[in-house]
């Protein structure tokens, strides 16, 4: 099952943290999926919540990054519920 675009779970989570530091970061979908090791599709995937990454492949994406792993994982402040 495909996470949807509104979704709070994980993949969400990591669609949008890999997105937003890609971004930040001004690389283009196949300039990271170079620096990663991946096929440009993936990270296009990725971004839109259609592929659930490995553990390894989450490690890949965010020394790309220039990132730990983790803070692709963590929930953005502006998504967070209540108090």
């Amino acid at each position: 099952m495909t996470a949807g675009k509104n979704d709070f779970g994980i993949i969400g989570v990591v669609a949008d943290n890999v997105r937003a530091l890609r971004k930040a970061a001004e690389l283009s979908q196949e300039e990271l999926a170079h620096e990663a090791g991946v096929d440009r599709t993936y990270i296009s995937q990725v971004e839109r919540r259609q592929r659930n990454v490995t553990i390894v492949v989450l490690a890949k994406i965010a020394k790309a990054l220039n990132v730990t792993p983790d803070r692709l994982l963590v929930v953005p402040s502006s998504r967070r519920r209540g108090p």
